[in-house]
């Protein structure tokens, strides 16, 4: 399995696992856990997809990526 293989699949099990999280209550959309998952997953996932020169999920998840590394600058200096 290629490293860009891993990433993909740790990206697909950690966005996963973050939004489980926050379904279930056990963390909010304002923990730095549940960004920092999302940044990492999504990050998993560009790896993968740029890799595959599949564009559409990499541009999708680039913008995850963008939203949880401005919800974490939040979460560590302004609240």
């Amino acid at each position: 399995m290629k490293i860009s293989q891993i990433a993909g699949w740790y990206g697909t099990c950690v966005v996963v696992l973050a939004y489980a999280l926050l379904s279930f209550g056990i963390l909010s959309a304002h923990n730095f856990w549940y960004q920092f998952l999302n940044l990492t997953g999504a990050f998993g996932i560009v790896v993968d997809t740029y890799y595959k020169k599949d564009y559409p999920p990499e541009v999708l998840n680039l913008i995850w990526m963008g939203i949880a590394a401005f919800s974490l600058v939040e979460i560590l200096f302004f609240k």
